[in-house]
């Protein structure tokens, strides 16, 4: 062979044991998610459990919001505070925390209003000021569309163990009418869920911000939550500080169920976007590895390879390609769903082609134009994650 063909055939065979991996994490992400999302812990003696500090930055009315604070309401645990943290006086949240709080006089609950500028990042500054008063040793933030089971924090804290430095749940969405919503179901159940499962399982940093368990202690030795306030992607780094620390971030076995009354196609799409970019920026190798390994993506690359290699039709491969990817996907998001799905076979099927024909087309918006837009204000990430504020404009009461 010629010099040139014995680097083609080397790429081709690099390819096709990618290949083999990707359909090798599948079906890892298959067998640890039903093994770790069915999972129970057996809870310890009442005493022996830690308080916990509930952290919820709130901005803005959403149509869901107060049947999603109402669920940390009724937390079948022993001993936790709430901590409302609302950065604008004005903001008419502040009406919904207080009827919650008179609605229940039982439960420790505080508002927190004002913000405190420590950084670039508006979630820390509105966090901060509830950061500071927690009184418990771990601390757990958690976003406000987040609708929690009555058993969640309690299998949070239980998964809380000597070495486990943070505890995490992986994102996925509450059953809701309307087919964005399937979209983000489907999502998150499959694309989503596959990477975050099997980062987990390998101990690699995938950390969300939606629902995570903290112990304060080591944030504290890292700086405290402000020294995080110079990052956009503040979970990738406080997860960051953790395991440098020589603690093990952890996932638990309920999954964190967004419910947000606000659903489009443009601001689903927006967030994935954002997050690309985060991606990108925080972790630079995903800006290489992230496209190719997309269904549509790798089929088509894989088609031409096997030709190559072993002179298969290119056609047949890629079809079965997708056939099998498809049937995985399916598997995966009905395990972590945990009971039926809330649509037929083939709304899964027009949702899912949908959502991996225009994933690559965000992937390419992402690398296009890496400002980050996120509640009306523009930011600049460097690499490493520190970021800059582009511009300044009044904070968006959407989420």
């Amino acid at each position: 062979m010629e010099p040139a063909e014995y680097v083609i055939f080397g790429l081709c065979i690099v390819l096709f044991v990618g290949f083999i991996v990707n359909l090798l994490i599948h079906i890892l992400a298959i067998f640890y998610g039903k093994w770790k999302l069915s999972r129970k812990l057996s809870p310890p003696v009442v005493e022996d459990l830690p308080g916990i500090s509930i952290i919820k930055p709130l901005v803005g009315v959403d149509p869901n919001l107060f049947d999603n604070l109402e669920t940390y309401f009724n937390f079948k645990y022993p001993q936790y505070e709430i901590l409302f943290c609302i950065q604008d006086e004005l903001d008419s949240v502040i009406m919904i925390a207080q009827s919650l709080i008179l609605k229940y006089p039982k439960v420790d609950a505080k508002i927190f209003i004002g913000k405190k500028n420590v950084g670039v990042n508006p979630k820390i500054n509105n966090m901060i000021r509830g950061y500071e008063a927690a009184k418990y040793d771990l601390f757990l933030i958690s976003d406000s569309s987040i609708k929690m089971k009555e058993d969640t924090l309690m299998d949070m804290a239980l998964h809380m163990t000597e070495k486990i430095g943070l505890v995490q749940q992986m994102p996925f969405v509450c059953d809701r009418p309307g087919f964005v919503s399937h979209l983000e179901k489907i999502f998150f159940g499959t694309h989503h869920g596959k990477m975050y499962l099997v980062a987990n399982f390998l101990g690699i940093n995938c950390a969300s911000g939606m629902s995570t368990l903290f112990r304060k202690e080591i944030i504290e030795e890292a700086g405290g939550l402000a020294h995080f306030g110079k990052y956009l992607a503040e979970d990738y780094m406080l997860a960051q500080a953790v395991l440098d620390r020589g603690y093990k971030v952890l996932l638990c076995s309920q999954t964190a169920l967004q419910n947000s009354g606000y659903t489009s196609l443009t601001t689903f799409h927006d967030r994935l976007i954002r997050w690309t970019k985060l991606r990108n920026a925080t972790v630079v190798t995903t800006m290489f590895f992230e496209p190719i390994y997309q269904c549509i993506v790798q089929g088509l690359i894989m088609a031409f390879v096997t030709e190559y290699l072993f002179s298969w039709s290119p056609l047949v491969f890629f079809m079965v390609h997708v056939l099998i990817w498809f049937l995985l996907d399916y598997i995966l998001l009905s395990i972590i769903q945990q009971g039926p799905l809330p649509f037929s076979k083939f709304e899964f099927l027009v949702g899912w082609i949908l959502n991996e024909i225009s994933y690559p087309i965000l992937v390419c918006r992402a690398h296009w134009d890496p400002i980050i837009t996120w509640r009306s204000r523009k930011y600049k990430i460097r690499w490493g994650g520190i970021t800059t504020e582009v511009t300044s404009a009044p904070p968006s009461q959407s989420k």
